[in-house]
């Protein structure tokens, strides 16, 4: 992914969330440069319109795909999101661009299809065929040599840790963890997704299998933090599970802080991930805020 070029941005923006997991969706556009400043301008909570990344659509794109880049707050792009895929569902169903049939997204040199279901008050249910996940050291970028018996990787006090390399397009360290909590997401996450071990980070979740069909989980995003929910990660939370055989393959509700994501998890590992996105509000960058962001 070339990170030297980046595009530009409307002044326009749209927000929405997913299980408190929000993202502003611009157009590409002149207003301003979607560069690692500007984002995290942009992203600033107290500061600016506040998001836990940014999805920009471009101009450009083959007939009939959507097309777009991502950004975390500290201003690196990343492959993909699967809530901020569906919170740009929900932009382009509100404009009436999409309806209940499948479309299809370009992202981070993938395509993906989505379907927008329905509406149900003031949430847009959406869904999107994330592909066929990928499990062990090499998908995610890990050293082998990191992963003790190819499943345990040391902990911020050496301690041994279950852990399972999951990519859904983007990577992940799933910790298998009899009893998630936060003190133990603040000593684990950031530990391991900036392991020196792995090639570019990772995400990191906390996850604790409750059969027949759930999945208790607590989410370390990589140039994020802590979060309330995560759509790639709550298909890596799913994977991880079924290829352990802790859970069956099909249908997997992974329950995370914010709430419920529903996961179904083909024996071949293809992954599709469903659930409501609440729209926030649309707005526009006043002048003075952009100049702030300079050049």
């Amino acid at each position: 992914m070339d990170s030297t070029v980046r595009p530009g941005g409307s002044a326009a923006f749209y927000k929405a969330h997913g299980l408190g997991n929000d993202y502003l969706v611009f157009e590409e556009g002149g207003d301003w440069r979607v560069d690692i400043r500007g984002v995290r301008s942009v992203c600033d909570r107290w500061r600016g319109p506040g998001g836990d990344g940014i999805v920009v659509r471009l101009q450009d794109g083959p007939p009939g795909v959507v097309r777009v880049r991502m950004f975390n707050p500290d201003g690196s792009e990343f492959e993909r999101s699967g809530n901020g895929l569906r919170v740009l569902a929900s932009y382009l169903a509100r404009r009436g661009e999409v309806r209940d049939a499948p479309f299809r997204v370009e992202v981070g040199g993938d395509q993906l299809a989505m379907t927008v279901h329905g509406r149900a008050g003031a949430a847009w249910d959406v869904s999107v065929a994330m592909g066929r996940a990928q499990v062990g050291a090499h998908a995610v970028g890990l050293d082998p040599a990191a992963l003790d018996g190819g499943r345990r990787m040391r902990g911020p006090d050496g301690e041994w840790l279950d852990v399972v390399p999951v990519s859904t397009g983007n990577p992940h360290l799933v910790v298998l963890h009899e009893h998630p909590d936060l003190a133990a997401l603040g000593r684990i996450g950031p530990f391991l997704a900036t392991h020196p071990a792995l090639a570019g980070g990772a995400n990191v979740q906390l996850a604790s299998p409750e059969p027949p069909d759930a999945c208790r989980a607590l989410i370390w995003e990589r140039g994020v933090g802590p979060t309330s929910a995560s759509g790639t990660s709550s298909c890596a939370v799913a994977v991880a599970a079924v290829s352990r055989r802790l859970l069956s393959a099909g249908r997997v509700r992974v329950r995370m802080q914010g709430g419920e994501l529903t996961v179904e998890v083909s024996e071949s590992l293809e992954v599709v991930l469903r659930g409501p996105v609440e729209e926030v509000c649309e707005g526009t960058l006043t002048p003075g805020f952009l100049a702030g962001l300079g050049p």
